[in-house]
């Protein structure tokens, strides 16, 4: 591990105990003062830490924003876990869900076609927002304002000759994903897997993440993956019912 990295682990966990000051945090450390505090002037400048008016250290409020993240991913994850087992079985096509994280879509659980095809992805890493179906299913579900900053500030990569590739065409795609109630990336990603996805909501209608079904057109074309989308929407819709 870094050694920054684990100095400033360590100044969270401290903190986490209680509020420290300078000082105490460089003994419990056992560096000097310039160091820590090095250190956490780059913490509180991301809100990670906080100093109060008598100079001393508590936790910041970006952990109160990760913490909940976090749960909720963890509760997402933990309900669609037998619903997803269900659609991967009855369709034998690989099945990822994902969900948004600080500007970003991360898969969060991915079971694989039981075909010998296997796609790139992994848990744990993000997932392209113009040209996955769970990108587009979950970036369509932000604020107007996000959305659109997102959309002016995306790198437009052209992974296949399908891809979206301009701010105007995916925010077009977008009034579709919303209209429709599901996304669809046509070899946009990868030149042979087709795939759709579908949000998960939860008891208030919002959006909490997005499962998706992607086919190697080896197996199924286009449409015979629309074929599934029934399948599909009816897994987001039992997951969502079971959602809190």
């Amino acid at each position: 591990m870094s050694q920054s990295l684990g100095r400033a682990l360590q100044i969270l966990t401290s903190l986490g105990e209680g509020e420290r000051s300078l000082d105490q945090l460089a003994a419990e450390l056992g560096v000097h003062k310039t160091t820590v505090l090095r250190l956490l002037r780059t913490m509180e400048a991301e809100r990670f830490v906080r100093r109060d008016s008598a100079h001393r250290y508590r936790l910041g409020s970006r952990l109160f924003a990760l913490a909940d993240l976090a749960r909720e991913q963890y509760v997402v994850r933990e309900v669609a876990a037998p619903h997803l087992r269900q659609l991967n079985h009855k369709t034998g096509q690989t099945v990822h869900l994902a969900a948004w994280e600080n500007g970003e879509v991360i898969y969060v659980d991915k079971l694989d076609s039981v075909r010998s095809v296997r796609m790139y992805s992994q848990v744990g890493i993000p997932a392209a927002l113009h040209c996955t179906a769970v990108g587009k299913v979950l970036l369509a579900a932000q604020p107007k304002r996000q959305r659109e900053a997102v959309l002016q500030t995306l790198d437009y990569h052209a992974y296949t000759p399908n891809t979206i590739t301009d701010a105007d065409r995916l925010r077009d795609e977008l009034v579709t994903v919303r209209e429709h109630g599901w996304a669809q990336d046509k070899a946009e990603h990868e030149s042979f897997i087709n795939c759709i996805g579908a949000p998960v909501k939860d008891r208030d209608g919002r959006i909490v993440g997005a499962v998706s079904l992607s086919v190697p057109d080896v197996l199924l074309n286009y449409e015979q993956v629309l074929e599934l989308l029934p399948d599909l929407l009816a897994t987001t819709q039992a997951i969502s019912a079971d959602y809190n």
